[in-house]
């Protein structure tokens, strides 16, 4: 608490200073204030919040002392509740404190892959690539596909999307992982339930500073855009591969007819695959001590079965299971989500106290 008050009273100091006439005077130095302020004051408020209710706990318990019978029982019933109040508002100001992964706020990077199962897992990759879009009209996140590999049954041997806005990546990181279905493929004819899998990855969108790319370093190759056929089809050398020498990475774009924003689109997605890359080997002997309530994140752990039979979805690193299939899919992931930041809150806060 002794720090949170540090944070306090600069918080208030700040506003002090943004009131003076010299500040307000100086756009630069006014605007690198307000944000410096703006930065602490939901740590500040929720500090003012638990000085407001201690001190309504502290005036109804002292109040009961001098009351008796039925004002003594209110007024102690009044304090009671002050003090829950203070206690919960002290746990969400411990959560505010804890530190943040900065990446939380960027856009990001969804790669599908289909794995285990032949055409049943690409129509799988499909339903996801279906379910995050719906997910992203429901908040109003900008989805723009880069490149999708189509089967010709409808489904998706593999997709990458940019997803744009503020807290993009904060939500949906939990969502890396190995994810498997179980149900009737609609090629069975002997109604058998088959076992599927697809691989899902959520990058943080690279920013400049973080990645310097050599042009040398990256061989760049034009290709005519595939499709399911007919006038679709691209006539002309439209599509973009990258190849970056270095690590091995290929990237391609093909979802664009122009050739300038197909390359755009991919050495976004290079960028943001070898930030990937870079940050992994970085944290590779971390990662090998310390493994979060909800995974590590790691493409090769399965983390949810889909359960078309029992309209079961269940996570495995937390052990939740919904019963909502149909809504699911169509993008109501809030709940899943939701769940997970809230127990990767409670390993920090473990982790916090050891």
């Amino acid at each position: 608490m002794d720090k949170v008050k540090e944070i306090y009273e600069k918080y208030l100091a700040l506003g002090e200073k943004l009131s003076d006439p010299n500040v307000l005077a100086d756009i630069e130095e006014w605007t690198k204030l307000s944000k410096e302020r703006a930065e602490i004051a939901e740590i500040a408020e929720k500090y003012a919040a638990c000085l407001s209710a201690e001190r309504e706990m502290n005036g109804a318990f002292s109040e009961a002392e001098k009351e008796t019978g039925e004002m003594r029982e209110l007024l102690l019933e009044e304090g009671e509740s002050c003090k829950k109040r203070l206690s919960a508002l002290r746990e969400e100001l411990r959560l505010l404190l804890l530190p943040k992964d900065k990446r939380d706020e960027r856009s990001c990077i969804l790669e599908l892959r289909a794995g285990a199962g032949g055409e049943e897992a690409a129509l799988f990759v499909y339903d996801l690539y279906r379910m995050y879009q719906g997910y992203c009209e429901r908040h109003r996140f900008k989805w723009e596909t880069v490149d999708v590999n189509e089967t010709e049954l409808g489904g998706m041997k593999e997709a990458i999307v940019n997803i744009g806005g503020k807290g993009v990546y904060g939500r949906l990181k939990y969502e890396s992982g190995v994810h498997r279905v179980q149900r009737v493929p609609e090629t069975e004819s002997q109604g058998r339930i088959h076992t599927s899998t697809a691989t899902v990855a959520v990058l943080p969108e690279a920013e400049d500073i973080e990645v310097e790319i050599d042009e040398k370093d990256v061989r760049v190759d034009l290709f005519r855009s595939s499709g399911a056929g007919g006038q679709k089809v691209n006539k002309t050398e439209t599509a973009i591969r990258l190849t970056h020498f270095p690590t091995g990475i290929v990237v391609t774009c093909q979802d664009e007819r122009s050739q300038l924003k197909n390359k755009e689109k991919a050495f976004r997605v290079l960028k943001a695959r070898l930030c990937d890359y870079y940050q992994s080997r970085r944290d590779s002997a971390e990662a090998q001590n310390r493994r979060s309530l909800v995974g590590t994140g790691d493409r090769s752990e399965r983390i949810r079965t889909y359960n078309f039979p029992q309209s079961r979805i269940t996570d495995h690193r937390i052990g939740l299971s919904l019963h909502n299939m149909e809504e699911f899919l169509s993008g109501d992931l809030d709940e899943m989500i939701d769940a997970l930041a809230r127990a990767d809150r409670e390993r920090m806060l473990s982790a916090s106290e050891e």
